[in-house]
């Protein structure tokens, strides 16, 4: 199942809930009986889904839910909630960095401005761990734009190549869209207040 593609809604082993696709995190059983996360939905056996968030996730650990939807004994790594928030920030700075190589993205509070002034911006980055002050001032700027702040300073200028990256500006497009609907699973593990606006961006952004 390719992520993106139009898919039938999925129950929540934990909640029961009947969810989009978007908002859940699938999950495979390997051939050696270990439960693996599937963050971008390709990998191929029978499919079981979590909602997208710290919690469920760990109660689906401790209840042991996962053999019990596998109908089969499996292996959990105790760690596995962590390890697929890793792998939801791994998926969304990779997204960030396919948009820096295409053009789409601009990184320093002056860049961004202008940007913004443009009208070229669709959604606003600003670093979690950056001066409150700072985070401030970009969300002043931001307005009715869409602002993310689940990503550490580091992680940011990891992922775009530029040293102390605190602020950046995605311009529209199919890579902003899918970065916007992965920040929306991401903000299950990692809380920001800013993670609301953008997922409202999804169905926006694409030119």
């Amino acid at each position: 199942m390719a992520r993106g593609t139009a898919t039938p809604a999925r129950r929540c082993i934990v909640t029961g809930e009947v969810r989009d696709p978007a908002t859940l995190i699938r999950f495979v059983i390997g051939p050696d009986g270990a439960v693996v996360p599937d963050i971008a939905g390709k990998l191929p056996g029978r499919g079981i889904w979590v909602t997208a968030a710290a919690a469920p996730l760990h109660r689906a650990v401790e209840k042991r839910l996962f053999a019990r939807a596998a109908k089969r004994q499996v292996t959990i790594d105790p760690g596995l909630p962590a390890t697929v928030e890793r792998l939801l920030v791994g998926h969304c700075l990779g997204l960030l960095g396919l948009a820096r190589r295409a053009g789409q993205l601009v990184t320093g509070f002056e860049q961004v401005r202008a940007f913004v002034a443009a009208g070229k911006a669709a959604v606003l980055l600003t670093a979690r761990d950056g001066a409150p002050g700072g985070r401030a001032k970009l969300r002043g700027l931001a307005g009715a734009l869409p602002t993310v702040g689940l990503f550490d300073v580091s992680e940011l200028s990891l992922a775009l190549g530029r040293q102390n990256v605190v602020n950046a500006a995605l311009g529209p497009g199919g890579l902003t869209s899918r970065f916007c609907s992965e920040t929306v699973r991401l903000a299950g593990f990692r809380d920001d207040s800013g993670v609301a606006d953008a997922s409202k961006a999804v169905g926006d952004v694409v030119t």
